[in-house]
């Protein structure tokens, strides 16, 4: 086909590249989700009130009587944001793409490159039924999870770029990725309750915005259980690492799982005792992204799947005979 002699003009990424581009495909998608927080919390929420025009008319933000310029300039800055997401996302494909030219089997790694172009496809879906539902807080919440779960998918894509494409080979014993198969299980229910709490909580992005009618205080005891049981299960895999038989990849990676849950925890209590200050409310948005990316970077290192091919050589034409 065409596109693929296309693609197969472009110059192989170098590792150094690949690691690059994936690098920052994880902190585009984090990087979005920490905007759209700061869009939250200072009620930009419908300082752009249409999609994809910022207002009707006009793509960019304009003097309104309705709304404030500076709450307009956020949420167009948020959209903005959005194009280096693109960016990013087709670079992952492209480069993917131009791997699998070089590497028919390496259809794993266009997978989750292409996913990358179809979560920003999804997103500004999702973003416009946000807006075009006056910020709903449920819409708000599908809007973060679909974050969670594309920088989840960007961590496995850096691994995927250092690795090969052979079947995955675990590298614990059978009770360790039962737990750690838990553990994961316990972060999407850690997260769904956070989505639920700040849909109950005083930031919806509008002053007018409806709430979720649910207690706050019972809302934030079921997320810190969960906490509680996420570190629980945590403890139980530190237990099993007691006899040595893990590696050490996966063991530096378990204590920086610790080091960002426990700071993630003393942040979201301290921003409960003080009222939810809205600086506050960015940097426990932040500090989900990381707890989400040390968690899927641990599950990485739990798993083997042989080593990427080599870059291939330039053929270097024979010289012409004499």
């Amino acid at each position: 086909m065409q596109w693929e002699s296309l693609i197969a003009r472009l110059p192989y990424p170098s590792p150094a590249a690949q690691r690059l581009i994936a690098i920052a495909a994880i902190i585009t998608q984090a990087g979005i989700g920490v905007t759209g927080s700061v869009v939250r919390v200072t009620g930009s929420g419908l300082g752009c009130s249409t999609w994809p025009q910022c207002h009707r008319g006009t793509m960019f933000p304009v003097e309104h009587p309705e709304y404030e310029t500076l709450n307009q300039w956020i949420e167009f800055g948020n959209r903005m944001l959005t194009g280096v997401v693109v960016l990013v996302a087709a670079l992952c494909l492209l480069a993917a793409l131009r791997i699998k030219a070089a590497h028919p089997e390496r259809g794993r790694l266009v997978l989750l490159a292409a996913a990358m172009p179809a979560g920003v496809v999804a997103q500004a879906a999702i973003g416009g039924i946000t807006v075009l539902t006056e910020l709903l807080w449920w819409t708000v919440a599908v809007h973060f999870l679909a974050s969670a779960v594309l920088v989840w998918l960007a961590v496995l894509l850096l691994h995927a770029f250092a690795e090969g494409d052979e079947r995955p080979r675990w590298l614990l014993a059978r009770p360790q990725r039962r737990l750690l198969a838990l553990l994961a299980a316990t972060l999407a229910a850690l997260l769904v309750a956070g989505t639920l709490l700040t849909g109950a909580g005083p930031h919806g992005g509008d002053a007018e915005t409806p709430r979720l009618d649910a207690p706050i205080d019972v809302l934030a005891t079921l997320h810190g259980i969960l906490l509680v049981v996420f570190l629980g299960v945590l403890g139980l895999i530190g237990v099993t690492l007691l006899r040595g038989n893990a590696p050490a990849r996966f063991v530096r990676r378990y204590m920086l799982v610790w080091l960002v849950a426990l700071a993630q925890g003393g942040l979201g209590s301290l921003q409960y005792v003080l009222g939810v200050p809205e600086p506050l409310v960015s940097l426990h948005v932040l500090g989900s992204a990381l707890v989400v990316i040390a968690t899927a970077a641990l599950w990485c290192a739990a798993r083997q799947r042989g080593t990427a091919p080599a870059r291939p050589t330039m053929s270097v034409p024979s010289p012409a005979p004499r």
